[in-house]
């Protein structure tokens, strides 16, 4: 079970930094939508998008197996359901990030490099608050 823990933190620490990265370059690309620049960041966006979601689907999948293997935080712990939610979160903030780079690829985003840097702080958040519940585990 401890190399299983260490492969979800990994798949879980890789499909972050997408997480963090992909946004930043959704800041980039808003500021900067034209000619080359357009086109290398729709490219850096669409490659770094395809690498973090079979991440996304690993941290998923052995996140899964742990649970199974500890099938007791599915009948009390709070917490566990409180990570869980936060997961389903990310899992649909990551899809979305599929969508805009979607719409940047295709020059129709509508919204300003500011509504990205904020658009940004969103998975840092639920990364700490997911820290806290599996350490802390307050509830």
């Amino acid at each position: 079970m401890e190399w299983l823990k260490v492969f979800h933190i990994v798949m879980m620490v890789s499909w972050f930094a997408g997480l963090f990265y992909l946004p930043r370059l959704f800041v980039n690309h808003a500021a900067f939508d034209e000619g080359p620049v357009h086109d290398r960041l729709s490219m850096m966006e669409a490659k770094l998008y395809r690498f973090v979601t079979p991440m996304m689907l690993l941290t998923i999948i052995s996140g899964s197996a742990l649970t199974w293997m500890q099938w007791t935080y599915l009948q009390v712990e709070t917490w566990f359901y409180l990570k869980l939610a936060i997961v389903l979160l990310l899992v649909g903030y990551h899809h979305y990030c599929g969508c805009l780079v979607k719409i940047f690829a295709q020059q129709r985003n509508a919204r300003s490099h500011v509504f990205y840097r904020w658009f940004n702080e969103a998975p840092v958040f639920g990364l700490l608050f997911i820290v806290i519940l599996v350490i802390v585990r307050p509830f």
